[in-house]
């Protein structure tokens, strides 16, 4: 996979719903091919806990929580020279205000609004987004298969909403080269092949909008 490092994007997203594994497959794409990883950690969020039990309660602090970490992740992009690394990120910032719109009330929304605006300007977008998509009946599975004590209260209903939220924001999403992945019957922590296969098709894409529907080989 030597010559495909040479052809990757400089800057490249990895986005998806809850429990559709971004971070792992942005690791397993790092670790490949010597990428610098830009990671939401969710795990030092100290409101989300509280949001999975009362979204309505503490969902404005949550919001503002990740947005400035995100921010911050964003900061080492812009310090260094994008052209001599390869980034891969687990978040695109410019589609934070996705969940902010399922999570707030109008009045947190618009102050939300307000704050980003003001915090996003010269941002560096990417030269590639990779959607993966599944099912939500997919995505439930997953998040209760790997465990996590604070993800013990997501609701199918929950995720079901923020899946439909994905699907229409990229579906009208145009700014940058966007891949869009079927992950709903491959794994590709688990297959090398199906990862391999994945990352030569995003070495490929230049512009434009794409899809890739890879079929698990029995």
């Amino acid at each position: 996979m030597n010559s495909t490092k040479g052809s990757f994007p400089n800057y490249i997203v990895i986005e998806g719903p809850i429990g559709i594994g971004k971070t792992t497959l942005t690791l397993e794409l790092a670790r490949n091919f010597g990428a610098e990883t830009l990671l939401e950690d969710a795990s030092v969020n100290p409101f989300l806990e509280d949001f999975y039990k009362d979204r309505v309660g503490a969902a404005l602090p949550t919001q503002l929580y990740f947005l400035f970490q995100r921010i911050q992740q964003l900061q080492e992009v812009r310090q260094v020279d994008i052209f001599k690394k390869i980034f891969i990120s687990d978040f695109f910032i410019q589609k934070d205000p996705l969940f902010a719109g399922v999570n707030l009330n109008d009045d947190e929304y618009s102050l939300y609004r307000k704050v980003f605006a003001h915090v996003i300007k010269d941002l560096p977008k990417p030269d590639l987004v990779v959607y993966l998509q599944a099912s939500t009946k997919a995505l439930f599975d997953r998040v209760k298969k790997r465990g996590r004590v604070i993800e013990k209260e997501i609701e199918f209903d929950y995720l079901a909403e923020i899946n439909d939220a994905y699907t229409q924001y990229f579906y009208h999403y145009s700014e940058t080269p966007l891949l869009i992945v079927n992950t709903n019957q491959v794994n590709f922590s688990e297959n090398k092949s199906d990862f391999f296969s994945l990352a030569q098709r995003i070495s490929t894409v230049k512009k434009g909008r794409h899809y890739y529907n890879p079929v698990p080989l029995d």
